[in-house]
């Protein structure tokens, strides 16, 4: 025991030593208030992020996600009607672009029914007393127009005057000669064509007066200058008339 007490005391080595901190009991009451309200805190964070719309959490995403459903139904029924609406105007516009095309083809035939009538209006101012005792066979209004490079478009009145025997019934035939120019040289046209089988377009049956009209096929590259129309009975000319472009 005294060898243990004499190295100790010249060991410089000293005995260990245990240091206790102590807090005042007041510290340690305020420390533990704090705890608690942290904790309640938390508590009031989590049950608000369910409550409040616009935090995150999982009854705000439900309710976030009802809205923009609802919105996206919305959508859909605007997008339907508006859909809806286009296919009507749609519709309508078809519509009023059927009916002025019918408008323009029934003034195309208007026009060309109009133009038969002053024809006719020619041909009855003919038989006014003032032509009383003209005999034999006339051409009235012999016209001519292109309406495609290649075909041409004609229409005549052929007519028997007036006279104090009376009016008989007029047989006969059309020919037309169209006179063209075609690489450089001029050439004479003549319909029928000879050898047609079926000239029922040119053939004449009338007692006062029969229109004629109809489309002749040119040659390709066929510039016409003139035509002439001749009214033949029996194979003999009995009148003639030119018409030029």
């Amino acid at each position: 025991m005294k060898y243990r007490l004499w190295v100790r005391r010249m060991s410089i080595s000293a005995p260990r030593m245990t240091i206790k901190s102590q807090l005042p009991w007041h510290v340690k009451a305020v420390f533990a208030v704090l705890g608690i309200a942290m904790v309640g805190l938390i508590a009031y964070l989590v049950y608000s992020q369910d409550q409040i719309p616009g935090v995150s959490g999982i009854g705000a995403d439900n309710q976030r996600i009802a809205e923009l459903t609802e919105q996206v139904r919305q959508l859909s029924e605007e997008r339907d009607s508006f859909s809806s609406s286009v296919n009507g105007s749609e519709s309508q516009l078809n519509i009023y672009r059927a009916t002025e095309k019918q408008m323009a083809t029934q003034v195309k035939a208007l026009e060309s029914e109009n133009a038969k009538l002053k024809e006719d209006l020619a041909f009855f101012e003919s038989l006014l007393p003032n032509n009383i005792g003209v005999q034999g066979i006339t051409i009235q209004r012999l016209k001519a127009e292109l309406t495609e490079p290649n075909q041409l478009h004609y229409r005549l009145l052929v007519m028997q005057g007036q006279t104090p025997n009376g009016v008989q019934l007029f047989v006969g035939n059309l020919q037309l000669s169209v006179t063209v120019q075609q690489q450089g040289q001029t050439k004479i046209i003549s319909f029928p064509a000879a050898g047609n089988t079926d000239p029922a377009p040119f053939k004449l049956s009338f007692k006062y007066y029969q229109r004629l009209e109809g489309d002749l096929v040119l040659p390709d590259g066929a510039t016409v200058k003139s035509v002439q129309a001749r009214v033949l009975e029996k194979g003999q000319v009995r009148v003639q008339q030119i018409a030029n472009l």
